[in-house]
């Protein structure tokens, strides 16, 4: 005689907390805290659901040595130049600028610190090699810039001091340099 396998049973899930509601009188702290721990129960629930239906299941434990794994040390390499986006001259020069900071490393409260790193005038001063007209016209630009995001009347020294990394200053050189290939320069 055959017989059919009994069908699979699962337990019922467990009723849903009732939702808070604004018009039941309670403060939002109180709406709050109660969803809270209407959350925290569901997700408990659904953690004993899942070692429940994964107990079966066995893995060995990995190994990071065997999945990670980096040279002992690594090439000392230069990036390559970037590609000029600008045919002008300021704006070629700021982006650049933009490329050393990025590369070399930002600073703060010096041109240039003993690693290498520059803060924004210096990687102009070093990317114009020299030339004080072109050095002259990429600041001016700069400040500008700065100018047009922040308003205010604020030094490229100053404003590259006032930030903790060299995000924002770098930004600011793209930005410039945007600036000054519209404008021809």
């Amino acid at each position: 005689m055959f017989t059919a396998p009994a069908p699979t049973r699962h337990a019922p899930a467990p009723a849903a907390p009732a939702v808070v509601g604004s018009g039941d009188g309670l403060s939002l702290d109180a709406r709050l805290a109660a969803i809270d721990a209407a959350m925290t129960v569901r997700l408990e629930i659904a953690a004993v659901a899942h070692e429940v239906r994964t107990a079966h299941i066995t893995t060995d434990p990995v190994d990071l040595a065997d999945v990670v794994t980096v040279p002992d040390a690594l090439p000392h390499t230069t990036p390559a130049p970037p590609t000029t986006t600008y045919r002008t001259p300021v704006a070629a020069l700021l982006e650049r600028a933009q490329h050393r900071m990025a590369t070399g490393g930002w600073c703060a409260g010096t041109l240039t610190d003993e690693s290498g790193a520059v803060c924004m005038m210096g990687a102009i001063r070093a990317e114009a090699g020299g030339n004080d007209g072109l050095e002259s016209s990429a600041l001016t630009v700069v400040r500008d810039a700065l100018t047009r995001r922040f308003g205010g009347d604020i030094s490229v020294p100053d404003f590259n001091d006032a930030h903790g990394n060299g995000r924002t200053p770098g930004r600011m050189l793209g930005e410039a340099a945007s600036l000054a290939d519209a404008r021809g320069l």
